[in-house]
């Protein structure tokens, strides 16, 4: 089992900010990716599911990369988020991660094709191959409609740049097995579960939640390491009925997530189509649980 945690413990799955006309905002990810590391990320997720990569072009997610970075500068590591339905094009979008500065890559199962493992674990590998850089797998098959299986995992932490996992599989057990039996880091992406596996020698969380509180879920993390356990607990729980409302209720949490901060005052704007904003009901009550969960 390992607790090594390669890109840091407190990771922010962050939103890709837009201007109201639908445009990267990159000033405005340099703001959020400041504000972000100020208040405890160790390290900041880009492109990702939370960052709507389905919606944004190669060259958005470079020039991204590019102005997070910059902002960031070493104070925390910069993961982006390459996975594609194609494996060529993810080993394009890996390399071009490794040109525009990132530590790591993010590389989600490929979607809507459904390899069987054997294909899946080639794809992964080819990636892996394609640039210098580490490699978080993201274990998502709820949306991606295939399992990483243990077994999978566990031969592709055999090679040397794969080293982590963001694990939104909801199977415990499974995410057990593989922490026993290698050295991956894994981070739990479900924040449900940032204490849980923490707890059991997981690496940390890559965090959708954290875009609105970071220092509230980073404080989970330090009780429990300064051996707290019952305070990391109601901090936990503490969250809980914020995590349920912008992760379980019925929106993406990238919707629930740039609602808050536009009501904060930080940068998101608007999300791309298909998506929609939340309404003002949504938002009135995402509000209402956030400031229980910032004052308690």
């Amino acid at each position: 089992m390992t607790t090594t945690a390669p890109f840091g413990r407190a990771l922010c799955a962050m939103i890709t900010p837009f201007t109201e006309e639908g445009a990267l905002d990159l000033d405005g990810a340099q703001h959020l990716a400041d504000h972000l590391v100020s208040r405890g990320c160790d390290g900041l997720v880009l492109s990702g599911t939370t960052g709507e990569s389905p919606t944004t072009t190669d060259a958005e997610k470079t020039a991204l990369v590019e102005a997070v970075r910059e902002a960031v500068g070493g104070r925390a590591s910069v993961v982006a988020g390459v996975g594609t339905f194609d494996t060529r094009h993810s080993v394009k979008l890996a390399r071009e991660a490794e040109k525009a500065g990132a530590d790591g890559v993010l590389v989600v199962s490929p979607y809507y094709s459904r390899p069987p493992q054997d294909a899946l674990e080639e794809h992964f590998r080819t990636v892996a191959d394609a640039s210098g850089l580490p490699v978080v797998l993201y274990d998502i098959p709820g949306r991606t409609g295939t399992r990483i299986e243990s077994d999978t995992m566990m031969r592709l932490a055999e090679h040397p740049r794969i080293v982590a996992v963001k694990d939104c599989s909801y199977d415990f057990l499974a995410a057990q097995k593989v922490l026993d039996r290698t050295e991956l880091a894994y981070y739990a992406g479900c924040d449900e579960h940032n204490l849980a596996l923490y707890a059991v020698g997981g690496a940390g969380y890559i965090s959708t939640v954290a875009n609105v509180v970071p220092s509230e879920l980073r404080a989970v993390l330090d009780a429990f390491e300064a051996g707290d356990t019952p305070v990391s607990a109601r901090l936990q729980q503490r969250a809980t009925p914020l995590i349920e409302l912008m992760m379980s209720a019925g929106l993406p949490g990238t919707v629930t997530t740039k609602a808050l901060l536009n009501e904060l005052g930080l940068p998101a704007g608007t999300v791309r189509a298909p998506l929609r904003p939340a309404g003002r009901e949504t938002v009135d009550g995402l509000l209402a649980v956030y400031e229980e969960c910032v004052s308690g």
